[in-house]
């Protein structure tokens, strides 16, 4: 019987079985690969053709990228494989998941293309290592799982739903979503991660509860809670009452982030965006002040502010 190898275009992560079979019989790519056929004739391999076809024959299919990114994980995490990686767990690589997360919208917001492409590389190897690792799934059914659920909850593309708006499909998805969790019904806010950022988290739930119908009735009755919620943090203030007002304040930030879902703005980008302009412009301020800033007059503090915000 023929010989089947998966094998990608990196020799490095071709295992010893692999290039023991490469040479008892002719070698036949299944598909052309430009990149795997140079690798096999830079191991001494040749290359034969279908006539070439024999009980004995190596058939060779390319592995994807993916495929290789996990032969290489595995290799890492096995014997001989990296310290550093197999010391690691779920808990550890935590901080490493959202570093790279943030470094992918870093790339976003700098309209960055090749970095983007490197850093979503970069990113992808977390949950790579987190499934390889796992001794309760792998890599692969954490993809069907995915694929799995996709399917489930886009019957509008894959069934005969119908869903003409993106409101339609969101209905849809929590209502799906309900039922796979069996007859007990869940809170449709059980899905929002208390992990996330406080600014995401509440532009989430704010969304979700809106979808069911937990709304005001038109943008200018949001301004209006808005300014209601303003008084009563000043109400607190003006009383003395410190806890009372770390509530208020609460209540009023919750407020802005329902202002901007009702202005379509995501406030966790338009922060960021802000975050990332005041940074430049007070750095060019450190950069162009005549003396050390905590020497500045109030009325020098303008001129650079000032300054800065033509230049950045």
């Amino acid at each position: 019987m023929p010989t089947v190898l998966r094998i990608g275009a990196r020799p490095e992560l071709w295992p010893e079985s692999a290039r023991e079979a490469l040479k008892q019989g002719p070698v036949i790519m299944v598909e052309p690969n430009e990149e795997l056929a140079k690798a096999l004739v830079g191991e001494g391999v040749s290359i034969g053709g279908w006539g070439d076809f024999t009980q004995d024959a190596v058939l060779v299919i390319p592995a994807t990228p993916i495929e290789e990114l996990i032969t290489l994980v595995d290799r890492l995490l096995g014997p001989g494989g990296c310290p550093w990686d197999q010391a690691q767990t779920h808990e550890s690589l935590k901080r490493h998941l959202l570093e790279e997360a943030y470094e992918v919208i870093e790339a976003i917001d700098r309209s960055d293309a090749i970095a983007l492409r490197e850093e979503i590389g970069d990113l992808l190897l977390q949950p790579v290592m987190h499934g390889q690792m796992s001794d309760s799934f792998t890599t692969q059914e954490a993809a069907r799982t995915v694929v799995d659920k996709l399917i489930r909850r886009h019957p509008h593309v894959f069934g005969d739903v119908d869903a003409d708006d993106a409101e339609t499909v969101l209905r849809n998805w929590d209502r799906i979503k309900q039922n796979e969790k069996g007859e007990q019904p869940q809170s449709l806010l059980a899905g929002v991660p208390k992990a996330m950022p406080a600014l995401l988290r509440a532009y989430e739930i704010s969304k979700r509860a809106a979808r069911v119908g937990f709304e005001w009735p038109d943008l200018d009755a949001v301004w209006d809670k808005l300014r209601e919620e303003e008084a009563e943090l000043r109400e607190a203030l003006a009383a003395g009452d410190a806890r009372a007002a770390e509530s208020e304040m609460g209540d009023l930030l919750f407020t802005i982030v329902n202002v901007a879902r009702w202005l379509k703005i995501e406030p966790e980008d338009v922060l960021r965006q802000m975050l990332d302009r005041f940074t430049e412009r007070f750095q060019a301020m450190e950069r162009t002040a005549p003396r050390p800033l905590n020497e500045l007059t109030p009325e020098e503090w303008d001129q650079l502010w000032v300054a800065a915000k033509r230049a950045v």
